[in-house]
This record gives structure tokens, sequence and C-alpha cells, in this order.
């Protein structure tokens, strides 16, 4: 049954060629889509345990979606907070987004204290000497685009629309990729003394309870959200972002369906053009259950042929972003090469099962006669 299977993929070596590209496709489709999204998240998750906090202070009603974008609150809680007997360092901060040349977020930052939480690796350059002065991290820096200069320390760059003097270059890892004055980010956005959020470093580990009470036993501050970084932690996955979810299931779906229509008609068609083929074989006492395995043997040949090319065509992709756009995480798991493959070989099974019955169904006399 193997030979004849081969031989048969081998007889239509275009048609065959098709169908391995297009389930190949469809798992780059899969693997891409989720590196694309999940490793947003998993780089955010990175990225917060790098800045050295160990408690999150957020305002009323916010998450940590709606806390990017916006300074709603005052810097000087931070002064507030470091007043209390177990922080020993408060850092305001604020995050927001930038859409122009692809989407980023800006750190606006006081460089002492968020630079107390966990130092700066400075690769080059040094901290602000002015309002004007940003940093960027080693990453941002390399993915420079060819239509402009090198980001290079005293290069200048547009931030917001707005020029900026790269003052150094940091080892990336620490929350965000651009980091500008706090106050000249607030100014931007009309909030030149706000922040977006706090992060608090305890003096103790085992203090973190603490600290949480004793800034919602401060006047104004208990309504306050106060998070541990684990239970940030906690809250980035897919489950927690609106529509993350439904969006996934629906690229996979369209991939799916792909693979399906193309195994189908694939199949499909081989059936008809086989149809004297079948007969003979039945002819011979070949059963029912013979001519659908054949079938689905051969689908399944051309699929897994497919999910390798897929695979390795998305490790090519993997290691070309990570050339071109190296701040863009692009992380493509050994759990969802599996989960693509599964999805890929399913897709393709049931889009040849009509085939196959409708090629086990065929009468021999009738399939002898056609001409």
């Amino acid at each position: 049954m193997n030979k004849l299977v081969i031989g048969n993929l081998l007889h239509r070596p275009l048609r065959t060629l098709i169908s391995v590209v297009a389930v190949a496709i469809e798992v780059v489709m899969i693997l891409s889509i989720v590196a694309v999204m999940v490793g947003q998240v998993s780089n955010a998750s990175r990225q917060t345990g790098g800045i050295g906090a160990d408690i999150i202070m957020r305002p009323p009603n916010a998450s940590f979606i709606s806390s990017v974008g916006g300074a709603p609150v005052p810097a000087k809680i931070a002064e507030v907070l470091r007043k209390l007997p177990h922080v020993a360092v408060a850092a305001p901060a604020i995050t927001d987004f930038n859409m122009a040349g692809g989407l980023e977020t800006i750190w606006g930052i006081d460089f002492q204290s968020f630079n107390a939480l966990r130092p700066f690796v400075f690769l080059s350059g040094g901290p602000f000497t002015g309002p004007n002065d940003v940093m960027v991290d080693d990453l941002y820096a390399r993915s420079a685009p060819k239509n402009s200069g090198p980001r290079v320390v005293g290069a200048t760059i547009q931030v917001l629309n707005h020029p900026f003097r790269i003052s150094g270059i940091v080892e990336h890892g620490k929350g965000g990729r651009v980091f500008l004055p706090i106050r000249t980010l607030g100014a931007l956005m009309g909030s030149a003394d706000n922040a977006s959020l706090f992060y608090i470093k305890s003096d103790d580990l085992k203090n973190q309870d603490l600290i949480r009470n004793e800034i919602h036993a401060t006047p104004g501050l208990s309504q306050y959200q106060v998070q541990t970084v684990q239970e940030f932690f906690s809250q980035m996955t897919p489950d927690h972002l609106p529509g993350f979810n439904i969006a996934l299931r629906a690229v996979i779906g369209i991939a799916v369906i792909v693979g399906f229509l193309v195994i189908f008609q694939s199949m499909y068609t081989a059936v008809l053009e086989r149809t004297r083929e079948i007969g003979i074989l039945k002819s011979l006492g070949a059963s029912k259950t013979y001519i659908v395995n054949v079938v689905l043997r051969e689908t399944a040949l051309v699929t897994i042929a497919g999910i390798i090319a897929g695979i390795l065509l998305a490790e090519a992709l993997r290691l070309i972003m990570a050339y071109r756009f190296p701040t863009l995480p692009f992380p493509i798991t050994a759990e969802w090469r599996l989960r693509g493959a599964v999805i890929a070989l399913v897709g393709s099974i049931l889009g040849a099962i009509y085939p196959a019955w409708k090629a086990a169904r065929k009468d021999p006399i009738d399939a002898l006669a056609y001409e």
C-alpha cells in the first residue's frame, strides 16, 4: 500500500507540491501570529521583571493595559510613598504609546529613583543631561531604519514628533526601549507633573503585604491598586487581554480553512482522475476500508511534508525577524510547533474524508467502464 501511495503522489508532482505548500503556509500562519501576539505579552512580562521593583501601584480603576497611555495622577505621590516605613525606593513613571513608524511604548522616568530600583547597564554614553535627552536600549539602537542615520550617542532621533539627543544606550530588559525624562514626556502629554504608575522596591520581600496595607491606610491612596510583581505576572496572560484569544482563534481558524479547502480540492480531484484505478483495485478485491486508507495515507504523507516545511520556514522567518526587527519578539515554542502540526493534520484529514468516502463508494463495474 505504501508503494501505491508514494507512486500516486509522485505521478502528480505539481498537485502534490501545491498541497505541501498549502499546508506549509497554514503552519507558518499559525506559528507567526502566535509568535507575534504571545511574544508581545511575554516580552512585556520580561521587561517589567527587569525593572527591579517588587510592587506596582496604579490609580483606581486602572489595569495593566489602561495604565499605558495617559498620566492621571500627581508624580509627587512618590514622595509620600518614600516616607512609608518599609519602602526603600518609589519611582514614578509614565508609559505612552508612540504610533509613528510602528507601535512602541515610550517611558518617562525620574532617572535617579528608577535607576535605584535596579541600575541601568550603560553600553555607551550616560544618563539624561537635559530635558531634550533620550536614553534607548541596545535593541532599539540596532533597529535604525536604513533611510536614517545610526542610533548612536549624540545622534538625534524623533520621539513623538520631537527631536531628542541620545544621551546613552543601555542594555535591554529594563521596562522599555525608549526613555525620556518624566517631566519632558509629561509636558508633551499636557501633564508635566503627573505619572501613570509607581514602581516600589521594599526593604524586604517579606514586607510586601505590610506596604500594601500602609499604602491603603494613607489618606488619598486607599483606592489605589497595589500589586506585587508576581501578581502582575499572573495577569500578563492571553486570557486577561481583551479580544486576544478571539483574534488568535480567528486567525488559526482561517489558516485551518485554507488548509482544509486545498486538501479537499486536491484529493477530490485526484479521486475523480483515478476512477478507473479505483475500479481495478475494487475488482481485485480491495475493500472500502482499503480505498479509504489509501486516500487518507496520501493526505497524511502530504500533510507531514507540509508541516516539516512550514516549521522550517517559520524558523527561517524567526531568524529574519531577529535580524531585521530586533525589537519585535518572535518566539516559536516547541509547544506551538506541536499544536500547529496537530491543527494542520486534523484539518487535512477532515478535508480528505469526503473524497475518501466518495472513492470507497464507487461501483467497480461503473469505474471500469469510465472513460
